[in-house]
């Protein structure tokens, strides 16, 4: 297996999967006295554009191009609150409404919105489908959330303007995908529905390869960078982190024999093995697919060392905290720490987050919505992630898990493992399966099938991921899988 192709590959899919944005605290109310967030400027500023040329235009592509076999379905577009929107009912409608939430879509101005990359599933069995472009772009979950919701209220309405009046739905379920899945986590928590302006009773949520952690994925690229930093020698000692050109330099000379010409394992000096330990563990531990994965993203995760722990201006104040983070890279979860790993701990930079940067408010949700595995009701949660996901990883599966089961839920999330390399990289069966696993339990009361993302023996287990893998025909804008160990 050629080494250089795999890595050169990787790059590729995560780089494209980063442009095509298949990626989005504590104390008390301060929307009173808090200043203005670099994103609320934003906002007043009239900084996001719902009225691109090019949006309109794929819009329009989408209301006069119906799937194949679905060309009568009914297909409307429009401007909502800011945001513009998708939506699409089949003539033979079986009076249920699925809302789809994207990923992160950078920071520019133009608002886009597309398709569900579950359409062709949702049509054929009956199911309406709307999906928002939210009204902001940036890592804005808070806006994700009430943007979706506030779509799913108007379903009627927007279908009676259209010349098509409708019931209410029966059943209104929600998925997503990457800052999307952390839109879908958040909208069905107790504390959205205790703090949103626009809350919707979902029947059951599908978050795929979503940010199920909230904010501790920003602990996660902050550890990454402390960590590339210590092993290669020019330590962090200050947050945000100084000299970042200067120090990712040094470290990829200390840690790769070449890093501009292969970032994966087999390029790294015998100084970079503890480093590629670390992250194993720092994103999720021992599992397939990892060293395939290593060096396609490493270009991606050192692009957060000059962040400010403010999420590019959602917030005010840094929510980075990496002070509980064990960085292990000689000993398995679960074992005592060695002396070495004991000494790497004590001298590494711990990030102290400020205590007030994501508070309650009192004008809607937090600035980035809580997932807190605590549900506003038991309602069934499918998820699935990619094992070689290291932009938002498989560790974000162990927090949520956890989370539901601290809150009493543990029984109300299945989650599902996919042996790819990419981020948010599933096939178009997988994204139906998921989907249909979710609502086939709501509906019925069989719970699914999942997988066992925190028994570490499990995870590091060879044929890990193989139950849900289906490879074949790939999603509209996904790179087919290749160099991927088959199942033992």
């Amino acid at each position: 297996m050629n080494t250089l192709k795999k890595t050169a590959y990787l790059g590729m899919v995560i780089s494209a999967i980063a442009l095509s944005g298949c990626l989005g605290g504590g104390g008390g109310s301060s929307s009173d006295i808090e200043p203005q967030t670099p994103q609320q400027k934003r906002v007043a500023a009239g900084f996001f554009n719902s009225m691109d040329p090019q949006a309109i235009s794929s819009d329009q592509n989408f209301k006069t191009t119906g799937l194949a076999g679905f060309e009568d379905s009914s297909r409307w577009f429009g401007v909502l609150d800011g945001s513009r929107y998708r939506v699409e009912v089949p003539a033979n409608w079986n009076g249920m409404l699925v809302m789809y939430a994207h990923g992160f879509r950078g920071e520019g101005s133009a608002l886009t919105v597309d398709s569900a990359p579950m359409r062709q599933y949702l049509l054929d069995e009956g199911y309406a489908w709307a999906a928002s472009s939210y009204s902001t772009n940036f890592y804005d979950v808070r806006a994700g959330v009430e943007d979706t919701n506030a779509l799913a209220l108007a379903f009627n309405d927007i279908a009676t303007q259209n010349g098509r009046p409708l019931p209410t739905p029966t059943k209104r379920y929600i998925t997503g995908v990457s800052m999307g899945g952390h839109v879908t986590g958040a909208a069905v928590e107790l504390e959205t529905q205790q703090t949103a302006n626009n809350f919707v009773p979902y029947d059951g949520a599908a978050p795929m390869c979503g940010v199920l952690g909230d904010t501790e994925l920003f602990d996660y690229f902050g550890a990454y960078n402390l960590s590339l930093f210590e092993f290669g020698g020019v330590p962090a000692n200050s947050y945000p982190i100084t000299d970042v050109p200067a120090k990712l330099t040094a470290a990829q000379q200390a840690l790769w024999v070449d890093y501009s010409a292969n970032k994966g394992r087999s390029g790294l000096r015998a100084t970079g093995i503890d480093f590629y330990n670390s992250l194993q563990n720092l994103s999720g531990g021992e599992r397939p697919i990892y060293e395939i994965s290593f060096g396609g993203f490493q270009d991606l995760l050192q692009s957060f060392a000059a962040t400010d722990g403010t999420v590019t201006g959602i917030l005010n104040r840094n929510v980075v905290d990496t002070r509980n983070t064990v960085y292990r890279f000689a000993s398995q979860p679960g074992q005592s720490l060695t002396q070495a790993e004991v000494t790497f701990n004590n001298i590494i930079f711990q990030i102290t987050p400020n205590a007030s940067a994501n508070g309650l408010r009192d004008d809607g949700l937090r600035f980035i919505p809580k997932v807190n595995g605590n549900l506003y009701k038991a309602i069934p949660v499918v998820t699935v992630h990619t094992l070689g996901d290291l932009f938002v990883p498989i560790s974000m599966e162990q927090i949520y898990k956890r989370r539901m089961i601290d809150n009493g839920f543990g029984d109300q999330v299945v989650q599902r493992a996919v042996r790819a390399p990419g981020h948010c990289d599933f096939t178009a069966a997988e994204f139906a399966n998921t989907l249909d696993a979710m609502i086939t339990w709501e509906q019925t009361g069989m719970k699914p099938a999942g997988d066992d993302f925190l028994t570490p023996t499990t995870v590091a287990s060879p044929d890990f991921g193989c139950q849900f893998t289906v490879n074949g025909p790939v999603a509209p804008g996904q790179t087919p899988r290749i160099f991927m160990p088959p199942c033992p």
